[in-house]
């Protein structure tokens, strides 16, 4: 009386589902879920800030694109700066407000370096097109000064660095910041990010 259950083997058909899963990538909430474990470092000094760029200039490569956030004076170029000299790119890294971008060819034959700074840049991505520069952009490391909600769109994977001024004993401490490096994306889901919290001891 049991031969009538052997039919149900058409029930297989699931496995359409198993193709879809890729493309759940571009969903909405698999940003979320592609994230990697935050990081964070504490910094006590201007050349840790810059040894802490370079530690993170050895996880990155071509196509791979960084937001910077922090208040003014908080170090995002001091970073910078360390990512260049990580990368081994020419030229020295400077604020680039007064230019909106620059960019430094590489000295090694490694990815060139492209330093954008997004605080004027009102529109985004379409004017991120029009500055013509001369790189390709999935060729390069960019990374972008107050880009948080304007360049997003450049890569799925990038990495969202955040300095923040420490606090303690109700006054702020002028060289301690407080470093958040979140990798977000397929990129950074298995990246050792974890090694960047030694650049704070």
């Amino acid at each position: 009386m049991e031969a009538p259950h052997a039919p149900q083997a058409p029930h297989a058909p699931e496995a359409p589902h198993a193709p879809h899963s890729p493309s759940s990538r571009n969903s909405p909430t698999a940003d979320t879920a592609a994230t990697a474990a935050t990081v964070l470092v504490t910094v006590d000094s201007p050349e840790r800030m810059q040894d802490l760029g370079r530690r993170i200039a050895a996880l990155l490569r071509p196509g791979d694109l960084v937001l910077l956030t922090g208040e003014l004076g908080a170090g995002k170029t001091t970073l910078t700066r360390g990512l260049g000299e990580g990368l081994g790119v020419r030229g020295a890294v400077t604020s680039p407000t007064f230019v909106i971008a620059r960019v430094h060819p590489s000295l090694v034959a490694g990815p060139p370096l492209v330093h954008v700074d997004a605080y004027r840049l009102g529109g985004g991505l379409d004017e991120m097109e029009d500055l013509d520069l001369d790189v390709s952009l999935p060729e390069s490391v960019v990374v972008v000064e107050w880009g948080d909600g304007k360049v997003e769109d450049l890569s799925e994977d990038r990495l969202h660095v955040v300095i923040s001024r420490a606090v303690g004993h109700e006054e702020v401490l002028d060289d301690v910041r407080e470093v958040s490096v979140r990798g977000v994306g397929a990129r950074w889901a298995a990246a050792e990010l974890a090694k960047l919290a030694v650049a704070g001891a």
